[in-house]
């Protein structure tokens, strides 16, 4: 840990004016922002150059920027492999695969949210309220993107983790409020081009020592450090965890409610492809700062300055946070704090729209209407789901805050558990929605809940000798043995669970192909 630094009138300033900025973008998203249609899509025919970069700065978030290097640190280019290339490649797949599909049909059914769109989808209020729940998981999201920008804020303004946690939460939450969808885009727009730039100067600060040094340094100190697959680690042991899971993941990452439903923000095809153009190059440059948790091994950084002072504990969440204040001067460094601020900022206000339009929108419009809001016009509950978005975001803050206040050990295992927990059970229903146009609710649903249990179920069962047996089975078939399975890692047992998903999911699909056409498959 680097203790309490002082504040610089460089930090101060540059730290004030991207709060003032960001601040002025959002009030003018507040403007645009009237009903839960505006807070939760806007116009829907926004600049598609502005989602592309929103949509690349909302897939990077803090586990790029601040989390994900120290997994490269501790495991080596085995973590590189499975976190950059394998995830990366399949999410760039999965966009491709699944944008321009999801618009059409969403633009279709009108739909504002990833559950809305599943519901009218399928035609059924209870798959959309079902889905609703299982979105919910983001909230582990949340508390890994608070938790890791305070990492930044302790380490260069010398704030206490209460004390960055007011701020964080306070500022951002607030922004959303008021501005929803409108401030999201606008905002995400500025925090992406300073992560663009920011990227580029990080990975450009020890690109030379890498070309020169290569990797024999670092495997000198532990040559499965240096290896495609560390056969050591419990996350990324055999093939299968590092690109089979990880390609698999990351193409299921897109199903993201925060990711997916940018599709919904733009009018035509046209633009869809524009602005997935954007986000693939901006998504490279920011892939590539996972070099980082190498150049910090060949910078021989002690791992005593991963320790945090508190607990004596070893920070991997710290791998980031120490490189820069090694590598950068004051001034510079202040630069670039403020854009690892915009990076969690970034992902964090894509997922409060996203949440907080969900729990609204798919939650109380749908377990109210027969009741409270039976009475009411359409536009009485567009404007009542509103405000009700609002009040559950102020809801979800509290609940962040209170999380963050003891923050778990692995912020980034914590936070891909819920996260793949979602895509585990949302990607063969929106995949086989997408292909497959005749598909029924009740076989996705099925599939879905058998995705969530496979992948929670192996994980929170791993190591248990009642389950040597399965355990041993998964083993086999995936080439390797139960120490190097994976299990630990939440990519792998997410990837189990997609895989269970698909054969429930799959058959249903393929018969459906014989049932007379439903009207949305005009849609397609």
């Amino acid at each position: 840990m680097l203790g309490r630094r002082p504040y610089s009138l460089v930090y101060g300033g540059l730290f004030i004016a991207y709060l003032a900025l960001t601040s002025y973008l959002a009030w003018l998203g507040h403007k645009k922002t009237k009903d839960i249609q505006s807070f939760s899509v806007g116009s829907g025919d926004m600049n598609p150059i502005v989602v592309g970069i929103t949509l690349a700065a909302s897939i990077a978030s803090t586990a790029t920027f601040v989390i994900n290097p120290g997994f490269v640190y501790v495991h080596g280019v085995s973590a590189l492999m499975h976190l950059g290339v394998a995830a990366g490649l399949g999410v760039i797949t999965g966009l491709v695969v699944m944008s321009t599909g999801f618009r059409r049909l969403g633009q279709k059914a009108k739909a504002l949210t990833l559950p809305g769109w599943l519901g009218e989808r399928y035609q059924s209020r209870k798959v959309a309220v079902g889905f609703a729940l299982i979105n919910l998981l983001s909230l582990s999201f949340v508390v890994l993107i608070v938790g890791g920008v305070s990492i930044v804020m302790q380490q260069t303004l010398g704030l206490t983790n209460v004390e960055s946690l007011v701020l964080i939460i306070g500022f951002v939450f607030s922004y959303i409020f008021i501005g929803g969808t409108w401030a999201h885009a606008y905002t995400n727009t500025l925090q992406g081009i300073i992560m663009a730039v920011i990227a580029v100067v990080i990975v450009g600060s020890g690109l030379g020592d890498f070309f020169d040094k290569g990797l024999a340094p670092i495997a000198a100190t532990d040559p499965n450090l240096a290896t495609l697959v560390n056969p050591e680690s419990p996350l990324f042991g055999s093939f299968f965890s590092v690109f089979v899971a990880g390609f698999i993941i990351g193409f299921a990452l897109v199903s993201q409610p925060h990711i997916i439903s940018k599709a919904l923000y733009v009018k035509d095809d046209a633009a869809v492809r524009k602005y997935l153009g954007v986000t693939i190059v901006v998504s490279i440059c920011f892939s590539a700062l996972l070099l980082v948790g190498l150049y910090a091994r060949l910078m021989e950084i002690p791992r005593e300055a991963f320790v945090d002072p508190a607990t004596g504990a070893f920070r991997q969440d710290l791998v980031m946070a120490v490189y820069l204040a090694k590598s950068f001067d004051p001034a510079m460094l202040a630069v670039i704090t403020v854009a690892l601020l915009a990076a969690g900022m970034s992902t964090l206000d894509g997922i409060l729209v996203a949440l907080s339009s969900i729990a609204a929108g798919d939650l109380f419009l749908n377990l109210t209407r027969d009741g409270l809001l039976k009475d009411k016009t359409d536009e009485q509950r567009s404007h009542i789901a509103h405000r009700a978005s609002q009040v559950i975001l102020v809801a979800m803050g509290l609940c962040a805050f209170l999380i963050s206040l003891s923050p778990p050990k692995l912020l980034g295992i914590f936070g891909q558990l819920g996260v793949y927990g979602i895509v585990a059970a949302s990607t063969v229903p929106i995949l086989f929605g997408i292909l497959f146009p005749r598909v029924g609710a009740r076989p996705m649903m099925a599939a879905a809940a058998t995705g969530l249990l496979v992948h929670f179920g192996l994980y929170f069962l791993q190591g248990s000798a009642a389950d040597s047996s399965l355990l041993s089975a998964l083993a086999t078939v995936c080439g390797t043995d139960v120490k190097h399975l994976g299990l630990a890692n939440p990519g792998v047992t997410a990837t189990f669970g997609l895989v269970g998903s698909t054969l429930v999911g799959l058959p249903a699909a393929v018969l459906s192909r014989r049932n007379t056409p439903s009207a949305i498959a005009a849609a397609v």
